[in-house]
């Protein structure tokens, strides 16, 4: 069996899902199972309803309806019959999201954004599922929660991998199915998530209970590439990466592979493409056993809005071993995700990214023990196999406010 993994992207509008048709016909469908994100920007436009929801702004059935006419707009041009049973699904799942609106008795932010974004993934899977099966390629369209359990970590869940791999083996890989991406469901069968960007980790749960050929996934790129386009005017396509290498990307913050996708690749040797849907005659990048890095040259990753803290003792003693744990068991208390580390004598600095809008209330705890000074919305620029003239050439023109060097990695703090 083999896994395709359509990314939002992929699926933004009327031409991104007729070209997982294209794919489809042009790569074969048999025992697979495809994996598919919420079309384009909807992630975003979702996360815009349930900040509507919480914050009891006048936006909520605004947001809710630039949702629904999105999806209306697509499927409408998909299907000229206007009695398909498509749009009554459509309808469906948006009145299954609004019956949650009027009955939901919690409070819990983190809870009532997993159990509305997911609709995300509901909804384009619904629809790509039907066009297939319109266009004479049957599918089968199953809910990810039913198959991947996880804890009650909302927007953050681990997956039970025991029971996530019994209901998995259940399925029949002679089939094409068709699945969502980024969910999973706890105990209860309350909708939860894998983090942002975690549909490419469902594709490998699905891959390593399997024990499937390879996973493939399609972006609008030739594969991955030593830099984000977005960012760098001069990029190269990596024709081969190895786990342990794209592993490491990840972890500073590559965002062609989401970090926990590759573990349980490795585990098992399960061989990882990465894509051009619009390139289909290209091979790409595959990451799997072999050579760190073809070609070998400096790959440059960005994060961005990170925070610069440098801590210190208030009677100016050293940083020493108590005073560093007091300081991560705040950070995980906090949720804040540590990004570089640099330690000295009198003062400690950590770059973090604040992804539960919990910034306030760690530096406020902090400074009950602390002397502290941050630098909100800075970036933080990794070179992996870094070279002199890499490293210039970032520098040139920016303020560096931390520089760390490692043997082959250069970081660099910069505003």
């Amino acid at each position: 069996m083999k896994i395709f993994k359509f990314g939002g992207a992929s699926v933004k509008d009327v031409e991104g899902v007729k070209n997982v048709l294209r794919v489809l016909q042009h790569e074969g469908f048999e025992n697979t199972l495809v994996v598919i994100s919420a079309m384009g920007k909807m992630t975003n436009a979702f996360e815009k309803i349930a900040h509507s929801y919480c914050y009891n702004t006048k936006e909520l059935e605004i947001d809710i309806e630039f949702v629904r006419n999105f999806h209306l707009e697509i499927t409408t041009h998909l299907f000229e019959e206007k009695n398909h049973s498509i749009f009554i699904e459509v309808e469906q799942l948006f009145g299954e999201l609004s019956s949650f609106l009027i009955s939901n008795k919690l409070t819990d932010y983190n809870f009532i954004y997993d159990q509305i974004v997911g609709y995300g993934e509901l909804l384009s899977t619904k629809i790509v599922s039907a066009y297939l099966n319109k266009n004479n390629i049957d599918t089968n369209w199953i809910d990810v929660r039913d198959c991947i359990k996880t804890d009650s970590i909302y927007r953050d869940a681990s997956v039970n991998w025991e029971l996530t791999s019994k209901n998995i083996k259940q399925l029949n890989t002679n089939k094409l199915y068709i699945t969502q991406g980024f969910l999973g469901s706890n105990s209860k069968n309350k909708t939860t998530t894998l983090g942002r960007e975690g549909s490419d980790y469902t594709a490998a749960i699905f891959g390593y209970c399997l024990n499937v050929k390879s996973i493939t996934i399609w972006k609008d790129v030739d594969g991955v590439l030593n830099a984000d386009p977005r960012y760098f005017k001069e990029t190269q396509l990596l024709q081969q990466i190895s786990y342990s290498e794209a592993i490491e990307m990840a972890f500073y913050g590559a965002s062609v592979i989401h970090p926990k996708t590759l573990k349980p690749l490795e585990n098992k040797n399960i061989p990882l493409y990465v894509r051009s849907f619009y390139s289909l005659e290209k091979n790409g990048t595959t990451v799997g056993k072999g050579h760190a890095l073809i070609p070998e040259i400096p790959c440059f990753i960005l994060k961005q809005h990170q925070i610069l803290v440098s801590i210190s003792a208030l009677d100016f003693s050293f940083m020493v071993e108590n005073n560093l744990s007091d300081i991560f068991k705040i950070l995980h208390t906090y949720k804040l995700k540590v990004n570089l580390i640099q330690n000295s004598a009198l003062s400690f600095s950590v770059c973090i990214e604040d992804n539960f809008n919990n910034f306030q209330q760690f530096l406020n705890e902090l400074k009950l023990k602390f002397n502290i000074n941050y630098v909100k919305n800075v970036s933080l620029y990794t070179i992996r196999h870094a070279n002199k003239t890499a490293v210039t050439k970032l520098e040139k023109n920016r303020k560096v406010l931390l520089k760390q060097v490692t043997k082959g990695t250069v970081q660099l703090v910069m505003q």
